[in-house]
């Protein structure tokens, strides 16, 4: 089973994607940039959705 956590981390991957090549694209460093961080929060948010549902499946 797939949690809220999860879904929003993958997202956030996917946003940080786009936003990363877009500013590639575009030479946009600072846009870029925010891309890289996106997809570096969208993993952890990811991470800690699967830490739950660990827990949960435990329990």
């Amino acid at each position: 089973m797939v949690n809220r956590d999860q879904v929003a981390g993958i997202a956030k991957q996917m946003k940080g994607s786009v936003k990363q090549a877009a500013g590639k694209a575009t030479g946009n460093r600072r846009t870029e940039v925010e891309g890289v961080a996106d997809k570096i929060a969208g993993k952890v948010q990811k991470a800690y959705g699967d830490v739950k549902d660990k827990v949960k499946k435990t329990f």
